[in-house]
């Protein structure tokens, strides 16, 4: 029995509220049960100097936790100085995901940064940035193409992810606090609307885990991404 009393194969309450900071040109609060992540897109002028003159746009992505977003404060690393080797794998793994999708000349020489920021932390919170920011970035693609600042369609398929894992001998899909903190296999999903797969981590945490765990892992992240594919399309069409 898993702790939330899910079965092995249902994700928790996702919701996808998009529109909630006005002040950018695209935004979305994600949940994932208790976790909860505020993502913010914003279009800028211009793209980074190594990208300038060749005609093609960028996506990027930043990634933070609130002091309270978990059970203990934990310090900004703006006051330390520096961002955590965390951080960067987490926001360099969002803006993978979300360049897997789009068409760079359609954006023009412009970019767009995606800000996620952790407001609670009970598991899965890169996984639920990437989910988020994808309609956060669609929300700033809409915007642009009404102010016609685009040369064609940048979005060619919609990207989600989703974390699975091994808990107590049984494969089981969107891992809560409680089971990430005890699984013994770990992975993170990045999938395509059509399927295809961006990025697998995948982690043995204690027992090895076998080529038969690792197919029903793909499994189940394939029917939760299908799921957030579904509930992303339900966002975005409700303009």
């Amino acid at each position: 029995m898993r702790p939330s009393g899910r079965a092995p194969d249902q994700m928790r309450a996702v919701t996808l509220e998009r529109g909630v900071a006005p002040q950018a040109e695209g935004s979305c609060l994600v949940a994932f049960g208790r976790t909860r992540v505020l993502c913010t897109a914003s279009v800028e002028t211009g793209v980074p100097s190594w990208r300038r003159g060749q005609g093609l746009g960028w996506v990027t992505a930043e990634y933070g936790m609130l002091p309270r977003a978990t059970g203990q404060r934990t310090r900004r690393e703006a006051t330390a100085g520096k961002q955590s080797g965390r951080t960067q794998e987490i926001q360099r793994l969002i803006g993978r995901s979300l360049r897997a999708v789009i068409d760079m000349a359609a954006l023009g020489e412009n970019q767009i940064v995606l800000d996620c920021d952790v407001l609670e932390a009970d598991g899965g919170t890169r996984t639920a940035s990437i989910t988020g920011a994808f309609v956060a970035l669609s929300e700033a693609i809409n915007w642009m193409k009404h102010r016609e600042l685009l040369k064609g369609e940048p979005i060619r398929d919609h990207v989600a992810a989703i974390s699975c894992g091994v808990y107590r001998g049984t494969p089981v899909l969107d891992l809560d606090y409680l089971e990430d903190s005890e699984a013994e296999t770990d992975a993170n999903f990045v999938l395509t609307g059509a399927g295809k797969f961006v990025e697998v981590q995948g982690t043995a945490e204690g027992e090895p885990f076998s080529a038969d765990d690792l197919a029903a892992l793909i499994g189940l992240a394939q029917k939760g991404v299908g799921e957030l594919v579904d509930l992303q399309k339900s966002a975005l069409g409700a303009e």
